[in-house]
């Protein structure tokens, strides 16, 4: 299956599982990834919704409900799709939803530091807590056996005093835990609480790491532009940040016909701060 018939996978998922009609007393309806108060928001999210054919039948969902479904959804399309590129990007890959970055080798760390912390009051208010993030999806490579790196040639001999601490190397350690190669948080909707959330997850990922930094991505289906500026502005603390529908989205933006959208989602695309979902699997193959 290619990465475009995976795409539409996923996007039948979505309609099927998440896209419902919320009412309201000012409109008769609006799509629940839209802002019932904003009337550019409910205009752009009606357009996305046609223009991926979503009827929206169904219960209404509460907010927790659709959050823990677009992470599904995305954990599943991020795997089957990562599959696809295991040539250009080999190894053994594990894919979780909300594990802690503790149970990974650039975090391990953090376990011991956060019972300690726990357990002396002067220590707790000095420093503070909150560093053990559980990230929405992450991704974990499985450190290799010396057979494997061998096995087009001798690379490693087992008596080699060489490569003895790289947690890539299994034979190093008795139990290596995965190394941690992607942290993705899943934001169906951005407010700007939620925003700030997100880049404190990813500064404690930058600042508390022990080795490689991993990549640091946020997967949304934001209506809005501007709310989309909210986390895509700047760099330093999130790779990129992800739409999971953006060709849609420029198109129904350029029809609605308002031009500080346009604008805005123009320069996210242009500035590098903003893709589409698919280019997300391909972004974790460098």
């Amino acid at each position: 299956m290619s990465v475009a018939a995976l795409r539409q996978k996923y996007h039948r998922r979505i309609c099927k599982e998440i896209l419902r009609e919320t009412p309201s007393s000012k409109t008769a309806s609006y799509p629940n990834l839209a802002d019932g108060g904003s009337k550019s928001s409910v205009e752009i999210a009606w357009g996305l919704v046609r223009a991926l054919g979503c009827s929206m039948r169904g219960r209404r969902l509460s907010g927790q409900t659709i959050g823990k479904r677009f992470e599904a959804a995305t954990r599943e399309y991020l795997e089957d799709t990562f599959r696809l590129l295991h040539h250009l990007r080999p190894g053994q890959w594990h894919y979780f939803v909300d594990k802690a970055i503790s149970s990974f080798d650039q975090y391990e760390h953090l376990a011991y530091l956060d019972k300690v912390i726990g357990q002396d009051l002067g220590l707790s208010t000095a420093l503070g807590g909150d560093y053990i993030v559980k990230p929405d999806i992450v991704v974990g490579r499985a450190p290799v056996s010396d057979e494997d790196i061998n096995l087009r040639e001798m690379i490693l001999a087992e008596s080699d005093a060489v490569a003895t601490h790289t947690p890539l190397r299994r034979a190093n350690r008795g139990t290596t835990p995965l190394i941690l190669h992607a942290s993705i948080s899943c934001k169906w909707t951005i407010r700007s609480d939620r925003a700030q959330n997100t880049r404190t997850e990813a500064l404690n990922l930058i600042r508390n790491r022990k080795g490689h930094l991993p990549h640091i991505a946020v997967v949304c289906a934001e209506p809005l532009p501007t709310r989309l500026a909210t986390l895509a502005l700047g760099t330093g603390d999130l790779d990129c940040v992800y739409h999971f529908a953006l060709p849609e989205l420029m198109s129904v933006v350029k029809n609605v016909g308002s031009e500080d959208q346009l604008d805005m989602l123009v320069i996210l695309i242009e500035g590098r701060r903003l893709r589409d979902i698919s280019d997300l699997p391909f972004d974790l193959a460098v």
